[in-house]
């Protein structure tokens, strides 16, 4: 799922419609967690909103939208709520939320769709509106698109998931004449007072944070280089980039499996060095973590994250991992009661934050890629850097906002250059990619387009292969292009220590229904340069792609061979596989 800005959320022209719901504000007062009062407090604003978007497969009336909807707001308590000013800082009270109606919000002359809905959201989901939070759905000739947005304070990036999962189950509900009663989620009130009643943090923690801050210049953490802002925010720059695609995400994650660490340690190690190369110091910045701490809190709604800070010294991925693990340690105490020495928060222009969620972990899902689903953050005025990370089964994606001046696009645009061309490097030569034979080193990744020559060479190098194979490279050429167009497919190449081309095979992922719904991994073209033949690097590449296929979800192996090729077959039944099914082919 792909982390994005309204700015650059792309939309197809059509009419935009909002749900309006009507709110009473009731006499039940509820806490108001830290991070909430910080938010708030700073005011009526635009921008404060997070929101996900996803396109429905088929159209949707607005009225079972409606009731949908209306059935994840009598589920998420704090959709129900509201925030009033107080004299000694916001006051949330429960509010009684009723259906209302849709309205279309008008698109102006010249303006641009994701224009109009940020004005609609900038307008619904400021702090103090009652309730905070919007639906609304674009419907154009492709489709509808629904989008959920809500203020910062009600919600973080885990909730959005949640809110869509509840809405589509409701829809489903819905469309099959049922009413939709989805069952009350705990409350955040309720976790906000649970961490009230916490004990206070260890003394050890709090000389800890002391230590960071005054590292910071008694402030959390900022960005190392310079940003070119002065005291007041900047309007904002937005990046936002795919790191690393699906191949390239699974070789790091297995390089950070290989050292004993994981993914995020591994991240944060590029980090570090990069910080190290370009500003001589070590990183630090401010790391939210979440607090969903007991399963109960899994499928609720609320802000489930506080800000802890992250100091990473040394490069080392060992170390970076004990940088991250101190970091949620610093993070699990309530900030309220750990930054009064500093009377709150102590903020300052050039702040730096890093966020991490990696959606392949959490106990919520939706199908984020054929709802086509995006998490959309609002454009502010900003005077400091924030970056986050998703990482799913697409691979790894940043969005990073900082102030757009000169100096700023400069520094930050070099730091995330270096960090980006460094994590791709390490993808690229990690041992994901690597097969080791006795004192051999061999490597593998996709085919480019240059190796084709050499494949057709390999695959013609048998008593087969010379008689079905031919000499025109234009129908090779044609299909390596439809290969590569598709991600599902993976053609290999295996390279020598002298980077030759020694062996190649076709891997694909074919998901389907039969065997519960299991995914396979259909193995194609092996082939092995006669002069590594026998040495075991056949066996490697075989174990290379199962392990393809476990990253991408597959639960069985399945390939052919011809019936002539009894040393071939002998060698898959070495390495397990069974002859349990007859293969039958025709010319078509």
């Amino acid at each position: 799922m792909r982390l994005t800005n309204v700015a650059h959320l792309r939309l197809p022209f059509g009419r935009l419609h909002g749900f309006d719901v009507a709110a009473t504000p009731t006499d039940v007062e509820l806490p108001v967690s830290f991070d909430q009062r910080r938010h708030v407090g700073a005011g009526e604003r635009a921008g404060s909103w997070m929101a996900l978007s996803f396109r429905m497969r088929e159209p949707v009336a607005l009225d079972d939208l409606e009731a949908a909807w209306m059935a994840v707001i009598a589920r998420h308590a704090t959709l129900r709520t509201a925030f009033t000013p107080g004299d000694d800082g916001p006051r949330l009270h429960e509010v009684d939320v009723r259906p209302g109606a849709w309205v279309e919000h008008p698109i102006a002359s010249g303006q641009a769709v994701n224009d109009a809905l940020r004005d609609v959201l900038d307008d619904a989901c400021s702090p103090y509106r009652a309730p905070s939070h919007r639906l609304c759905v674009l419907e154009s000739a492709e489709g509808p698109t629904v989008v959920l947005a809500a203020d910062h304070a009600h919600v973080d990036l885990w909730s959005m998931l949640v809110l869509a999962r509840d809405l589509l189950t409701a829809l489903g509900e819905v469309r099959e004449g049922r009413v939709p009663l989805l069952p009350p989620a705990p409350a955040f009130a309720d976790h906000t007072r649970e961490l009230r009643e916490r004990d206070g943090a260890p003394d050890a923690l709090r000389r800890r944070w002391a230590e960071v801050l005054e590292a910071s210049g008694g402030v959390m953490p900022r960005f190392p280089l310079p940003l070119g802002t002065a005291e007041s925010p900047e309007s904002e720059r937005v990046e936002v980039r795919d790191v690393l695609d699906v191949d390239d995400s699974a070789a790091f994650s297995t390089q950070a499996r290989d050292g004993g660490v994981s993914t995020l340690a591994l991240v944060v190690s590029a980090m570090t060095a990069v910080t190290h190369e370009l500003a001589g110091t070590p990183l630090r910045a401010v790391f939210p973590v979440h607090s969903r701490y007991d399963a109960q809190w899994h499928d609720a709604a609320g802000w489930f994250i506080t800000n802890s800070v992250l100091e990473s010294a040394d490069a080392d991925a060992r170390a970076s991992a004990a940088a991250v693990k101190e970091a949620v340690q610093l993070g699990s105490w309530p900030l309220e009661d750990v930054l009064r020495p500093w009377g709150g928060m102590p903020e300052a222009p050039g702040m730096f934050a890093i966020s991490w969620l990696d959606l392949r972990r959490l106990p919520v899902r939706i199908d984020a890629a054929g709802l086509q689903a995006q998490y959309v953050g609002a454009s502010i005025r900003t005077d400091g850097v924030m970056l986050w990370f998703i990482l799913d089964e697409a691979g790894l994606h940043l969005r990073c906002r900082y102030p757009d001046t000169e100096e700023a696009r400069a520094s930050v645009g070099a730091w995330l250059d270096a960090l980006v061309a460094r994590l791709r490097t390490e993808a690229r030569t990690s041992v994901g990619g690597r097969l080791t034979i006795g004192d051999r080193r061999f490597r593998v990744r996709r085919a480019a387009r240059d190796d084709v020559p050499v494949l057709v060479a390999l695959l013609s190098d048998d008593e087969l292969g010379r008689e079905r194979e031919v000499a025109e490279l234009a129908g090779y050429e044609s299909a390596f292009d439809a290969v590569t167009r598709d991600s599902t497919h993976y053609l290999a190449v295996v390279v020598d220590e002298a980077e030759r081309v020694v062996g190649t095979m076709q891997l694909s992922i074919i998901p389907g229904l039969s065997r519960g719904g299991s995914t396979r991994l259909q193995i194609e073209g092996v082939r092995v340069a006669a002069h590594e033949r026998s040495s075991g690097l056949g066996s490697a590449m075989l174990e290379w792609a199962h392990e393809h296929g476990r990253a991408r979800g597959a639960a069985l192996a399945q390939l052919t061979t011809d019936r002539a090729r009894e040393r071939a077959r002998a060698f898959y039944a070495r390495l397990g596989y069974g002859e349990s099914h007859v293969g039958l082919k025709r010319p078509l």
